[in-house]
């Protein structure tokens, strides 16, 4: 299936253009008589929602105008990494995907868990059909179809799929045939040999020749799976893989005796344990790591390369973002019920009802994130609130030399470009 694409590199995005309106949304509202929520590319310059029209079909707007398709129901809007504009929709009771006007020519019974390769022009989803479940890459579904399937997962190169699949039926309260082991994961359509009490999430190596993913030996009793073996040691629970990058290397977190540590290949990663380890993420370099972890019951924050930051928080702590040169590590935090960013272990002093992950700017010196208080949302640039407050704001995106920052918004029901110099903003 050809496509164009509408990906562009960002040093040729327009940043000379200070402010631009993108689109006028009250138009849309004169055309339709139900605009949904607005999403708009990273480049800022096309805005689009799903819209219902006079008959009472869906179909999606950009910039103000329609495509030729119309369905019976559509969610999902979505941009890919390419920058097509991509959607679940149904049509004659059949659900498929479509990216940028061009359902898939199949329909199935429903669609749903997206999933883009690296460059977004392999998209692939969970299907459902009369046969059972599977999974369709580009609107090709997989030769084989399972009893049940909850997950999908496509490798970056985009030429593999994967996701955990039941192998026999189990009547209701059967746990005699359920102990025997009834899931495992399937690749490309095929199921490992080898089947476990459950198969949770899985992951592909960077080339995409190897999966690893949670499954479950015993009542009690996990480890981690890679193409089918389970490592030698279990846990009393497991969370999951990734691989590290380059390598064949898995690393996972694993309740051990001692505690939650972060383990490769089943042994010990980082020699510290903790009440909790998860969302460990290896840096751009390759070699540098982090995760959010818990040094006591309840107080969450980030350890990098085994040391946790010193501040912790009480609610909440989401997956931590690297600078580009894997030095510095930022994070949105929640503590007492008020979000806000750590870099490197320091909060920001601005707190928010809602915050979402923070951008760095190429040479690392700068960190940017959008944030919400009541119904507004606001530019924080390093920790000060730098713009005033509006109905709806994405994320903002740095210039490729650090120099501009560019963002989106609505306001006055009008979807804004805007690009300003980093010095103006902090003056």
């Amino acid at each position: 299936m050809t496509h164009i694409s509408h990906q562009t590199t960002k040093s040729s995005w327009d940043w000379e253009v200070a402010t631009k309106i993108v689109s006028d949304l009250d138009q849309w509202r004169k055309q339709f008589p139900e605009v949904q929520e607005v999403v708009v590319n990273e480049n800022g310059e096309r805005a689009a929602a799903i819209v219902r029209t006079e008959d009472e079909s869906f179909t999606v707007c950009v910039n103000g105008e329609p495509w030729q398709h119309t369905f019976e129901k559509a969610w999902g809007l979505r941009f890919g990494p390419d920058g097509r504009l991509v959607c679940l929709a149904m049509h004659e009771d059949a659900w498929t995907v479509v990216a940028d006007d061009k359902p898939w020519e199949e329909g199935y019974d429903y669609v749903w868990n997206l999933r883009f390769s690296q460059n977004g022009q392999e998209i692939a989803a969970n299907i459902r059909t009369s046969d059972g479940y599977g999974v369709a890459v580009n609107g090709e579904a997989w030769e084989a179809s399972f009893l049940q399937m909850r997950s999908c997962e496509i490798s970056p190169d985009g030429a593999h799929t994967a996701g955990n699949v039941q192998l026999e039926a189990v009547a209701e309260g059967d746990i005699w045939q359920f102990r025997k082991g009834v899931w495992s994961l399937a690749v490309n359509g095929k199921a490992w040999e080898t089947s476990f009490l459950n198969v949770w999430d899985c992951a592909f190596s960077d080339d995409g020749t190897k999966v690893a993913a949670e499954v479950r030996l015993t009542n009690g009793m996990q480890t981690i799976a890679v193409d089918g073996v389970p490592w030698s040691e279990s846990f009393r629970a497991v969370w999951r893989p990734v691989f590290a990058p380059g390598t064949t290397d898995v690393v996972a977190p694993g309740l051990t005796p001692e505690g939650w540590k972060l383990l490769i290949n089943g042994k010990p990663f980082w020699n510290n344990s903790f009440a909790q380890v998860w969302h460990q993420k290896f840096g751009p370099n390759g070699k540098r790591v982090a995760a959010v972890v818990a040094p006591s019951f309840g107080r969450w924050t980030v350890a990098v390369e085994g040391t946790p930051w010193s501040v912790t928080f009480g609610d909440v702590v989401l997956a931590p973002v690297f600078s580009e040169d894997s030095r510095r590590i930022a994070a949105a935090v929640k503590d007492h019920n008020r979000w806000t960013i750590a870099v490197d272990g320091v909060p920001w002093s601005e707190e928010f009802d809602m915050v979402w992950d923070p951008v760095f700017s190429p040479d690392g010196r700068h960190v940017a994130a959008r944030a919400k208080r009541g119904r507004h949302g606001y530019l924080v640039l390093n920790g000060k609130i730098v713009s005033v407050g509006w109905p709806q704001l994405w994320d903002p995106v740095f210039s490729p030399d650090g120099t501009r920052l560019l963002f989106k918004f609505i306001e006055l029901d009008r979807v804004y470009r805007k690009v300003i110099p980093i010095e103006k903003l902090l003056s």
